[in-house]
Formats: C-alpha cells, structure tokens, sequence
C-alpha cells in the first residue's frame, strides 16, 4: 500500500510491519511568519488501524491489496466543521467527508472500502477525537428502562470470517472473490464483498421503491451487488438469469455464508442494567451521539 504520498511536503519513507494502532507519526502543520517574528508548526499525531479484512478482498491493483492496516490522523476541528454541516449532513455524506479527509494516503477513495474496513476506521476516528469511553442511552431488554451505559471502543476484535470460511470450505481467489457452491442447484457462484458505495446504492435503491410505492427486492438486488459470476460465467445475463430461478434455500445458504464470511469488527460487548441487574451481551448502539457527543 502506498503510504501518504503527500504528507504536507513531508518526506514520506514506506513503513514496513507496523504495529497497528501502536505506531504513531505526526503530520506537522505550519503557520507562516510574519516579517518580525517566528513561525509555528503543530503536529497532529497518526495512527495506523488494522483492517479487518486483512486486505485479501481487495483486487489487485486497489490500493489495499494485502495491506493491513490504513493510516490516519486524529481528528481536529476541522473535521468537527465536516460533522455539523448541514449541507453535509443533509446530503447523508458528513461521515463520508470526515473520513476522507482524515486518511493519509489521499490516493484511497474511502467509497472502495469494504464496509467491515470502513468500521473499523470509523471507530478509531471517534476515538481518536473523542476518546475510548462511548457514553449512551440504551433500552434494557428485560425491563425495558432506558439507561445510560459506558461502552469501551479502544481495542475491538474482529470476527472470525477467516475461521468461517475454513468451516465452510472456501478460499479466496487471488483477485478476492470467493467461490460458493450451493446445495440445491449445486451451482458454484463467484462472490465479491460489498463496499460502502455498494451498500449506499442498495440503499437509495429501496428508499426509490419505497417511495415509487413499488415492491421491495431487497434480497435480489443484493445478490445482484455481489454475484460476480454463476459456474465460472460472467455474463450479466446468465447471471442474472439464475439469480430469477434461485431455489430459495439456495438463496438462504448464500446469504448465511456471505454474512459469515464479511470481515468486520465485533462491537459486542457486556451490559448491566443499572435499574434490573439484568446481564447481557450487546452490541454497541452507533447512534446519533457517536460522533455527535453531548458533551
């Protein structure tokens, strides 16, 4: 992977085996002088996040194709400015803007992540900016109070895709595409992983139907995304023949396997409820206050 190819006019020397979200470098932002006086540079500290895919999923030629980790600079009020506009926010793309504009390497496009990749730096630019400790409100499960509850955001784990894949007998292919054959139609189909431009159309996808009061095809429409060839064919046609004909628990298996096989992080954690005592694990609400805190 590239590293910052333009650090501020910095020299930029490739780091090799870094240790993710260990290894810092400072990015130093300089003021200029006036006629009588000195001038001023700041330096704003980096970090590199390990990617939960590892970067097998990437095809050759992106730039993180076996990559790691990706680096980024903390946050700073600038991108505070990014997270309250209301153009931004209004056009849904705030988050988008903020995490490109915190990456190092200006050469990766933050919309050919893969969603899994994208959380994890999500999670680490909120924490860079705001620190470990995520405060929030959550609904207890058994008695159905609404609690605040501290949730710890400073290392979490990614899934076990790599062990789901082995349970399941399927290995990568060079360009990241994995090959599933399914149990009905014994149809072996080429699955690429979605990135976050991917999920972004799905979903303008079915807020247009919704809205056009049209019938919903989520699941095909899915399959569509990520079915990227049917026995070895590429054909969008034959591809898309098949997907009309799939035997629904041929359908049920594919979609059991890919949601297994996404790399991500796991964002499940211990709740006690302050009111019951009830006990339970629970994944981390990313809310409104993420990277809106209250305070």
């Amino acid at each position: 992977m590239s590293r910052n190819q333009d650090r501020l006019g910095l020299d930029n020397t490739p780091v090799q085996d870094e240790t993710p979200a260990a290894t810092t470098a400072a990015v130093g932002i300089g003021v200029p002088s006036s006629a009588d006086g000195p001038s001023f540079s700041w330096s704003i500290p980096t970090e590199f996040v390990e990617l939960p895919s590892q970067g097998i999923f990437y095809p050759p030629g992106h730039p993180l194709h076996q990559q790691t980790t990706v680096e980024i600079r903390y946050m700073t009020a600038k991108e505070e400015d990014i997270l309250t506009s209301r153009s931004l926010l209004k056009a849904g793309v705030a988050l988008d803007r903020m995490l490109q504009n915190i990456l190092v390497d200006k050469n990766l496009n933050v919309n050919s992540l893969l969603v899994g990749d994208k959380n994890a730096l999500l999670v680490a630019a909120r924490r860079t900016g705001y620190g470990p400790e995520y405060e929030t409100t959550v609904t207890c499960p058994a008695c159905t109070t609404t609690v605040e509850h501290a949730f710890d955001i400073s290392d979490p784990p990614t899934n076990e895709y790599l062990k789901n894949a082995e349970d399941w007998g399927i290995s990568v292919s060079t360009n990241g595409t994995l090959s599933i054959e399914l149990p009905m139609s014994r149809v072996v189909v080429g699955c690429r992983l979605l990135t976050g431009e991917d999920e972004t159309r799905l979903l303008k996808e079915s807020e247009r139907k919704a809205k056009r009061k049209m019938d919903s095809s989520t699941t095909t429409d899915t399959f569509r995304a990520f079915i990227v060839s049917v026995n070895g064919d590429e054909n969008p046609f034959a591809i898309e023949s098949y997907i009309q004909a799939m035997p629904a628990r041929d359908a049920r298996h594919l979609r059991t396997i890919y949601n297994s096989l996404v790399p991500n992080i796991d964002l499940t954690q211990a709740f006690e409820c302050t009111q019951c005592g009830h006990e339970a694990e629970m994944e981390v609400p990313l809310g409104v206050d993420f990277f809106w805190p209250k305070s």
